[in-house]
């Protein structure tokens, strides 16, 4: 049965298409077969993403290893059982059918609340959410005090979390391993960066996750999606010497899979 790993975040602008392209094609460049979706059917930031990647091999006549996308199944409305919804169908049809053949299956969900991304979260055995290292991003998780240093209580993304692992206990499945990863952080040592990392481990042992560093801000990001590239490309498409940032982003990113702890992984890439 293949292992569910969602990335999700209420929030727009945390990185979660970045996140979900790098996990997803380093678990593919591992020998891994990995399925993924984008639950987000406005904007479709992964799938475009992944789009982006077969134009480039076509193109550039390369072949990259890369997770097979998948669009959610469409469902006839006149075929719903009274009290049945069909998001809850297409996304339940779309995972039983992969689950079979996959050993991974990543589901990128919406940077806002919908009943498909609620519905995804329950599916979870592991669940990434990343998070910019600010108390704007923050308060997606819990409220604090004005001077950011007592939690008052979870909002409502830990809410749904919650709820989520409640419904997997009803149903006999093993909980949810819920990381939390420091997205887009700053090289300098600032204040904030100290205050917020004091402020996730506290909220860690309340709610129950695990804090796994993510990617630092770097360009390189933000030059690769129109490729459909990621860090773990550039030397197949031709680029000899890595400069210090990418080098640097590469080990991000195996710092990253390592953190997960998927079944099955290591971070030999």
């Amino acid at each position: 049965m293949a292992h569910i790993i969602v990335v999700g975040n209420e929030k727009g602008g945390a990185g979660k298409s970045t996140v979900s392209m790098h996990i997803a094609t380093a678990l593919a460049r591992m020998g891994h077969k990995v399925s993924a979706l984008d639950l987000d059917l406005r904007q479709k930031t992964f799938g475009r993403y992944v789009e982006n990647r077969l134009a480039f091999m076509k193109e550039a006549e390369l072949s990259l290893p890369s997770p097979d996308y998948h669009d959610l199944p469409e469902i006839d409305p006149a075929s719903l059982k009274p009290g049945e919804n069909i998001y809850d169908l297409r996304l339940s049809a779309a995972v039983a059918t992969l689950e079979p053949d996959c050993d991974f299956i990543l589901i990128d969900c919406p940077g806002s609340h919908t009943r498909l991304s609620q519905v995804a979260h329950s599916l979870a055995d592991t669940l990434v959410t990343p998070l910019n290292d600010s108390f704007v991003d923050f308060d997606l998780l819990a409220r604090t005090d004005n001077m950011a240093e007592k939690i008052l209580g979870p909002s409502v993304y830990s809410e749904m979390v919650w709820n989520a692992r409640q419904l997997r206990a009803q149903a006999g499945l093993k909980p949810i391993d819920w990381v939390v990863l420091r997205n887009r952080m700053g090289a300098q040592q600032m204040v904030n960066k100290e205050k917020m990392g004091k402020a996730l481990d506290n909220l860690a042992r309340r709610i129950g996750f695990r804090v796994a560093p993510g990617f630092n801000e770097r360009v390189i990001f933000r030059e690769l999606f129109p490729r459909g590239l990621t860090l773990l490309d550039l030397r197949d498409i031709g680029v000899k010497q890595l400069n210090i940032s990418n080098v640097a982003a590469r080990q991000e990113l195996r710092d990253l899979i390592k953190a997960l702890n998927l079944p099955g992984v290591d971070a030999d890439f």
